[in-house]
């Protein structure tokens, strides 16, 4: 079993001075929920995601060596430019890695970041945005370390996008993929997302998600605030439970390929996630009026077109469309006419499972 002290180098055999790479990751989005986290980012449950092939968040990371003085030193741009507000987040992740990356005090990085996704969408980009810049590090690590193993890059990578965001370890590597430790699932652990060990069903290739922009504001109450609300909360211990019976149930359906039990797993675990936020104390409500709407057309849809499209939600307002790309011309037809005028400006995103990050340049 892989620990924690796997991932601490013991020295490198090659010397870098400067070079720069270019890398995207994706964002993801649970079908089984993780809500609630231990020390050091380790779930309180484990989690499934599908990874998403356009909402993406594209890194360059250029480095050159200096003087170690003790400090990191960097400079952060978003899409060119200087973004002083997203620094801290930035130096805690160094922070946080630095024992697992040891020459990061030897280099000054300049990263340069960008979105496909409107940066104020209300989708999360912290996900896909740590999972990029921990593959960025992971491939200088590699120029030092040329010998790594892909598993083992992938394996970090996840790892260090772990301590970055939690859930931005479901976003390195694979189509579906797993994250937190489960019974079920071999090779599951709680400090890296694995790939689902099982052949997926044909009815998953493809698989869509078309993201509904319904409120694209700042949201009320932090993912990390919601998460912490976990400890003490009435009903935390059946959850948890519950998203392992979950975890197992949607195993077999991505297996098998059965849509109507894929389609009441996922509903439930949305909604689950939801009522937990709804009966913390103290208690906050991320749907707006519009998110109900939503659902509420989606089960009328569902039912008179017997359509096996269904919703998720993340901590938030928008609502994410699943459905199988074979029904991609009713599913879109419905979305224009029915739903997106409940989106702000009528915005939503097309788009579907993707592969995880990718090395664009080096």
């Amino acid at each position: 079993m892989v620990q924690t002290q796997d991932f601490i180098p013991s020295s490198y055999s090659q010397t870098s001075d400067s070079g720069q790479f270019t890398w995207s990751a994706p964002s993801n989005i649970a079908l089984v929920k993780y809500w609630g986290k231990k020390a050091n980012q380790i779930p309180a449950n484990p989690s499934v995601s599908f990874t998403l092939s356009h909402c993406k968040t594209i890194t360059t990371l250029a480095f050159e060596k200096k003087q170690n003085d003790g400090n990191f030193s960097f400079d952060l741009l978003f899409e060119g430019k200087p973004k002083e507000d997203f620094k801290p987040k930035i130096q805690k992740f160094l922070e946080r890695v630095e024992p697992y990356l040891p020459f990061l005090k030897d280099y000054h990085f300049t990263i340069d970041t960008q979105n496909t996704f409107p940066h104020s969408s209300g989708i999360a980009s912290s996900a896909s945005g740590m999972a990029a810049l921990a593959v960025n590090f992971m491939s200088l690590e590699r120029l030092l370390n040329p010998e790594m193993t892909e598993e083992y890059f992938c394996q970090k990578a996840s790892f260090l996008a772990r301590l970055g965001s939690g859930s931005a370890c479901r976003s390195v590597k694979g189509k579906v993929v797993v994250w937190g430790a489960h019974a079920n699932t071999e090779t599951s652990s709680d400090l890296f997302g694995v790939e689902f060990p099982k052949d997926i069903h044909p009815n998953f290739n493809n698989y869509q998600d078309t993201i509904l922009l319904v409120d694209k504001g700042e949201k009320q109450v932090s993912s990390t605030v919601g998460h912490d609300l976990m400890h003490d909360h009435p009903f935390a211990e059946k959850r948890f439970a519950q998203a392992h019976q979950n975890l197992d149930k949607i195993s077999e359906v991505l297996h098998n390929g059965n849509l109507e039990e894929f389609v009441k797993i996922v509903e439930s675990e949305a909604l689950t996630l939801h009522a937990m936020m709804m009966t913390s104390m103290p208690y906050f409500i991320l749907m707006k009026p519009n998110t109900l709407e939503i659902i509420n057309k989606i089960w009328k849809f569902r039912s008179e077109t017997k359509i096996p499209v269904c919703f998720t939600l993340d901590a938030g307002a928008n609502v994410h469309v699943l459905y199988p790309e074979q029904t991609k011309e009713q599913v879109l037809a419905f979305i224009e006419s029915e739903l997106a005028m409940h989106c702000q400006n009528n915005q939503y995103i097309v788009d579907q499972m993707g592969f995880g990050a990718e090395l664009i340049a080096h």
